[in-house]
């Protein structure tokens, strides 16, 4: 079966829920602990896990990189970077406790890396941290074992998707993924949509009418399944090339649907790996949420604020990541 790397599960979940808060992991409330962390070295704890500042430099250290790169500009010399660290701090922070959890998670279930899965994480860690400069080494305050217990943290986390998530039907049919493209119409109320109905049927031109009436976004688009209301997407799906529909009631108002194209094949194709990583997802939480409601949580927010990324100007290590695929990718 087709594995599907956690770092698709992770950033989804940022993306839903980016502002940590210290009280919730992904989509899910975690319990805080009254207090905070004082210590130089935690920069979080769940349960009996402490998480140490040299895990979330590397991370932090990744993620300032991958985040800070975008069709070729620096986002730190370019952008707010005020933001932008704001930002990279909260998904590191995001991304390390759903790591943690996983890995608390997969030891109750007493689940390890086989010889041959650390064999991996060793010939992973000395690769990455063989690429580290002195500089990026002395700003992290990080060692060989350091980045070889990181490899664990993840390949665990990785190992226990991959259990979690087995016996998903891979399977997409072509229908369930089809995405078709189309022009649409949408009014509000009753009055206009009996207007755009009347000229319609006169033959009036449905791209001119969408332009004068269409108040819905955008008039011509790609449509997967979930995106239109269930009473529109029955019909929609259903339409010819270049036919149009009536006019269809909604609660939020009318559509009217001109299909341009019933399938869309290399958007169907993709839509298929979307949708087999929902599945995956959904699969993932189901058993994932339970756990997480029961952990406790304590941030040391002193420590974390005290980090900054404005001195990290030559740091550019971002293959933490890809090493990982490098050597797991094909198991």
């Amino acid at each position: 079966m087709k594995r599907v790397k956690i770092a698709c599960l992770f950033l989804a979940a940022c993306c839903v829920c980016i502002q940590f808060a210290g009280c919730r992991i992904g989509d899910t409330e975690i319990k805080l602990e009254t207090g905070q962390l004082n210590s130089h070295k935690t920069v979080f704890q769940i349960n009996d896990y402490k998480c140490d500042i040299s895990l979330a430099k590397l991370y932090l250290c990744n993620y300032r990189n991958l985040y800070g790169q975008v069709y070729g500009l620096d986002l730190w010399k370019e952008g707010s970077t005020d933001s932008l660290e704001t930002y990279v701090k909260d998904v590191t922070i995001q991304q390390l406790s759903r790591i943690v959890c996983m890995d608390l998670l997969a030891k109750q279930q007493e689940m390890k890396l086989s010889d041959e899965e650390c064999r991996l994480v060793k010939a992973a860690s000395e690769e990455y941290f063989d690429s580290l400069s002195a500089e990026e080494r002395s700003y992290m305050g990080i060692h060989k074992k350091d980045v070889e217990k990181a490899y664990e943290d993840y390949a665990l986390a990785d190992k226990l998707y991959g259990t979690l998530t087995n016996g998903i039907n891979e399977e997409v049919s072509d229908d369930e993924a089809r995405v078709i493209r189309v022009q649409q119409i949408f009014v509000a109320d009753e009055e206009t949509a009996n207007v755009v109905k009347k000229k319609l049927a006169a033959g009036e031109d449905f791209a001119m009418l969408a332009g004068s009436y269409n108040s819905g976004g955008e008039f011509e688009r790609n449509v997967a399944r979930g995106d239109y209301p269930q009473e529109v997407e029955n019909i929609a799906y259903n339409l010819e090339n270049d036919t149009c529909s009536e006019m269809i009631e909604t609660d939020e108002g009318y559509y009217f649907i001109k299909c341009l194209s019933k399938y869309e094949e290399e958007l169907t194709e993709a839509n298929k790996e979307v949708i087999r990583i929902q599945r995956e997802k959904e699969q993932f939480e189901d058993s994932y949420e339970e756990f997480i409601s029961e952990a406790t949580f304590r941030m040391n927010d002193t420590l974390w604020s005290e980090v900054s990324l404005n001195d990290t100007g030559e740091i550019r290590t971002d293959s933490f990541f890809d090493i990982f695929d490098k050597y797991f990718k094909s198991k």
